[in-house]
């Protein structure tokens, strides 16, 4: 039987939320070939969450060949049958992967979906056929399938029932523990065509098809990443899963300090907490330069750095160990702790260098989510991605800290350097908001002095700064409020990234548009539609 996938068949050809080496591409059915790559991904070996398999496409380096060269309907009832037979008696355990069908330039097209496997380790047979006695485990090296040999053999069979903590099946909770709304609401946001089906089927039925329900028919339970972002209060199941943000405005050994605690599922528990920090505690200002014209903006902590730090930490804590994340923010600096410390494979001096890093990933199917929602890019960019903002915004090197024994991480990001130096003159006004006629601190480097100006004076001001990109998105919004989804698709656009950097956020830092729930900034029921500005400068333009 062919099902639709929870995931978005269009972002998965781009390799836009899943990296190349967990895709892999065939023009035509081949058993052979895909019961081996099958046997891969099953046996996981990098903990990357398996990977899929796209029939009917060719490939070119790595990268399919559009438009593809697509099957016949009659050939995917046999594929079907095919695997089904071939799941039993070629592959030990016995193990089926989801597959779903995708017209794409008027072609239809197979993909597989072959998570990990709760019984690893796999073999398969070398070759197709009855009587065929050689079996082989095989492995994914890179973007190609290969025979498990020698020390990789060694290390296969050490992950032998050695499930990812997010990827087990958790037995003090029960499928009503799902919340169908979440689910609904995360099919709904990475445009998945799953969100069709949702409303038919039973909670158990929809987790099995997006793998956060296990176990036997008559004894089913949730898994822990199922949990961890669609149940409304994971910390029942996972104590400590929260994000802990603590400002110290005196300092660490001050006797204020402000705290906030983020709990909920994964995705809104980083969202909400990213968006708080935004809101409360990031500060631009303006470098005044005497060899040249041009100012100079800066932010005392680049948004983007945050957002990936807090992401990893997320991404690759130990839900075992009972201990937030936390974040500490000072005058000096921004800290993200979180507990364990990276794999022991990975050396500190790697990490302080902004080199790729990760081998094997804790928790592989937290990734997949995160991925999946553009939370996450991809593996190993989370660390070069923080040494290039931090640079990008001409702020001192991103430090990473652990112990002998890797029991804890930290990141920590240096405060740009233009606030530390009159300090005491800006440290009242890090928490100001950037909303409309705002002020900011302005720095000029030839006498050193801090002075605040309005950010937005008049409106030609405000009208000069207005990209092509956010006037498109006034004109959209000039008929009413809008989600975020809807606006994209009257946008014609399909990158959420993309769509926040250049229309959505620009637009709300000049004040131009309002969110109906700004409380909840990531509220998956938010709108968006003209401020009294923004009306007021589209009417006149």
């Amino acid at each position: 039987m062919v099902f639709n996938l929870p995931i978005n068949i269009e972002h998965l050809l781009n390799q836009r939320t899943v990296e190349s080496e967990r895709i892999e591409y065939k023009s035509d059915w081949n058993p052979k070939a895909v019961i081996h790559t099958m046997c891969a991904f099953a046996n996981d070996f990098q903990n990357l969450g398996g990977g899929y398999i796209v029939i009917g496409v060719s490939e070119e380096n790595g990268k399919p060949v559009l438009p593809p060269i697509g099957l016949k309907s009659e050939r995917i009832d046999s594929i079907q049958k095919d695997l089904l037979n071939l799941g039993n008696s070629a592959i030990a355990p016995a193990y089926h992967p989801i597959t779903s069908t995708c017209v794409i330039d008027s072609k239809t097209i197979l993909v597989l979906w072959v998570p990990g496997g709760a019984t690893r380790p796999y073999r398969a047979k070398v070759r197709i056929g009855k009587n065929v006695r050689e079996w082989a485990w095989y492995i994914r090296k890179g973007t190609g399938t290969v025979k498990a040999k020698d020390e990789d053999e060694r290390e296969l069979m050490s992950l032998a029932a050695s499930v990812p903590f997010d990827d087990r099946y958790q037995q003090t909770a029960q499928i009503s523990d799902l919340s169908p709304h979440l689910i609904r609401e995360y099919l709904t946001e990475i445009d998945s065509d799953l969100v069709f089906d949702a409303g038919q089927l039973d909670a158990e039925a929809l987790g099995r098809r997006m793998n956060i329900v296990g176990g036997p028919k008559e004894v089913s339970f949730p898994k822990n990443v199922g949990l961890m972002f669609f149940n409304k209060s994971p910390s029942r199941f996972f104590p400590a899963t929260q994000i802990d943000v603590v400002y110290f405005p005196d300092g660490p050994g001050g006797d204020h300090f402000e705290e906030k605690e983020f709990l909920g599922p994964l995705g809104e528990m980083i969202r909400e907490s990213i968006d708080y920090i935004d809101r409360n505690y990031l500060k631009q200002i303006v470098i005044k330069h005497p060899d040249r014209p041009e100012a100079e903006r800066v932010w005392n902590f680049p948004l983007a750095a945050i957002e990936e730090a807090v992401v990893n930490a997320v991404y690759h804590r130990s839900y075992e160990i009972r201990e937030p994340i936390e974040v500490r923010i000072t005058h000096e600096d921004l800290v993200v702790l979180s507990y364990p410390g990276p794999d022991r494979s990975i050396r500190l001096s790697d990490l302080n260098s902004g080199g790729v890093v990760s081998h094997r990933n804790r928790n592989r199917r937290i990734g997949e989510f995160l991925k999946e929602m553009e939370l996450a890019e991809g593996r190993s960019t989370g660390v070069p991605k923080i040494f290039r903002t931090m640079k990008s915004n001409a702020s001192p090197r991103p430090q990473f800290e652990t112990d002998e024994n890797h029991s804890y991480f930290i990141v920590r990001l240096p405060v740009h350097p233009g606030i530390r130096k009159n300090d005491d003159q800006v440290s009242d006004h890090v928490a100001e908001k950037r909303v409309e006629d705002e002020t900011v601190q302005v720095i000029d480097n030839k006498t050193g002095k801090f002075t605040k100006q309005m950010a937005q004076q008049d409106g030609d001001q405000v009208s000069d700064q207005v990209s092509d990109q956010v006037w498109a998105l006034l004109d959209v919004l000039y008929s009413g409020p809008l989600g975020a989804a809807v606006a994209m698709k009257k946008l014609n656009l399909k990158h959420r990234t993309y769509f926040r950097k250049n229309f959505l956020r620009p637009a709300l830092d000049l004040g131009l548009i309002e969110m109906s729930q700004p409380d909840s900034p990531r509220s998956p029921s938010q709108e968006y539609g003209l401020s009294a500005s923004g009306l007021n400068l589209i009417r006149n333009r």
